[in-house]
């Protein structure tokens, strides 16, 4: 195989002359020739009418490419065999497929949340454009690499939330600095997780949201307590600028907004950020305390829930977390460990919608990209009915989907669970949430 097991690259070539612009990924870069040859096989497809979009490699990687705007050509190679199936050798190449041509889609619109669209389609000069896409590569390595656990927005293109204790008081306070700010679009960033949104925010696109609050994380990391950066949204203004301005109100909270012209980083700063947010430092830590269990300590779950990954179809958010039972007494029966959770809860997402449940986001997509993912409706189309319910069996966890009007979710229990007894465990664990916090 040309990369090690597990491993991912990304190459990203001009889609007319095949030039490579760069290549993030794995430790070590294919060769400029197998680079040439994934280029050529595909351009020859196009030249005989055929598009090529995904095939198999004899050691079980992965080979995915996607052309965007007639400009850019996106490829990913992956190593194939580390870790992401687990339920068949068919089901996991469905599923690292899928999670190929996620990466593509976000990585494109990465590029284009930096640079714009003009940018990348009216191409001047490759060697500067090759200059100005070093300016993504953090991005694009979060993208990829996943560090951070329990943000599953990349995967799903929905917005990763965490519940406060105290949202009323967090949103009317957001909304206060928003307008101060001459903005509608406000976000406060917990953990890597949004804690409370303007209602312009929350009508952005799924996927920009997802990209903000990942360029966020990207912010928050690099060490600086404010900055102005300008930012394009992939969907909504392509190609005309607006200002995002990032404050760091304690280490792991943050908030955002995006604007125009005014006010300049300096006045926001000085001028706004203490005004509304020094009354609500107490506030701000209680939300911290939350965690990554994302839910507030009015949501009792049940000790025997291993994970659990909750969507809101209609407002496109989600909220997940891993936990430990302390009262598990079969011994005999390890437990997978809580990143292996984290991996088994992405999978069984994976394999859930690409078979069983219906993904709202297609209505917000292109022709083009809606007729890239018809093939994962085959399956579906099998059936006379929508399924409304799935499980899972394995040698590691059983795992639960249940799909409502307004939800989906995920859930993953020991294997000393009774399979019979999982509809209870999700529907009563829906209802508890739910009720606790009106998600």
């Amino acid at each position: 195989m040309m990369l090690q097991d597990g491993s991912t690259q990304l190459l990203c070539l001009t889609a007319s002359s095949g030039v490579p612009l760069f290549t993030r990924g794995a430790h070590k870069q294919l060769p400029f020739s197998v680079i040439g040859s994934l280029n050529g096989v595909h351009m020859f497809g196009s030249g005989q009418g055929a598009v090529l979009s995904c095939c198999e490699t004899e050691g079980g990687g992965k080979v995915v490419w996607r052309v965007f705007q007639d400009s850019v050509m996106l490829i990913a190679v992956s190593g194939g065999g580390g870790g992401r199936g687990g339920a068949g050798s068919s089901s996991s190449s469905k599923e690292e497929e899928y999670h190929l041509q996620r990466l593509l889609e976000n990585v494109w619109n990465c590029l284009v949340l930096v640079l714009g669209q003009d940018e990348l389609v009216n191409v001047r000069n490759v060697e500067r454009l090759k200059r100005d896409l070093r300016s993504c590569f953090c991005l694009i390595d979060q993208l990829m690499e996943e560090k951070q656990e329990g943000i599953l927005g990349n995967l799903t293109h929905c917005a990763d939330s965490l519940m406060p204790p105290n949202p009323v008081l967090l949103q009317e306070t957001l909304q206060g600095f928003a307008q101060a700010a001459d903005s509608e679009f406000g976000c406060l960033i917990v953990h890597g997780r949004i804690a409370a949104a303007t209602e312009k925010w929350w009508r952005l696109a799924p996927q920009e949201v997802v990209l903000l609050s990942a360029l966020m994380r990207s912010l928050s990391t690099s060490g600086s307590v404010s900055c102005d950066y300008p930012v394009f949204l992939p969907q909504g203004s392509p190609t005309v600028a607006h200002r995002l301005l990032r404050f760091q109100l304690l280490p792991g909270a943050d908030v955002c907004v995006l604007c125009g012209p005014t006010p300049s980083l300096h006045r926001a700063e000085s001028g706004l950020v203490g005004r509304f947010w020094t009354p609500l430092v107490e506030h701000l830590r209680d939300c911290l305390a939350v965690g990554e269990r994302c839910l507030p300590g009015s949501v009792s779950l049940r000790p025997d829930v291993l994970a659990l990954f909750l969507i809101n179809r209609e407002t496109r958010r989600s909220v997940s977390c891993v936990r430990t039972p302390t009262n598990h007494s079969h011994s005999d029966l390890p437990l997978p460990s809580k990143p292996r959770c984290w991996e088994l809860l992405k999978l069984f997402y994976i394999f859930s919608t690409t078979r069983y449940f219906t993904q709202e986001e297609t209505v917000c997509v292109s022709p083009e990209e809606r007729a890239q993912r018809s093939n994962t409706d085959n399956f579906i189309l099998g059936f006379t009915h929508q399924p409304l319910q799935c499980y899972l069996v394995t040698e590691e966890c059983k795992s639960f989907g249940l799909q409502t009007q307004q939800h989906q979710l995920f859930l993953l229990v020991p294997l000393s669970v009774p399979t019979f007894a999982l509809r209870t465990m999700a529907t009563q664990t829906l209802s508890d949430i739910v009720a606790a916090t009106g998600f």
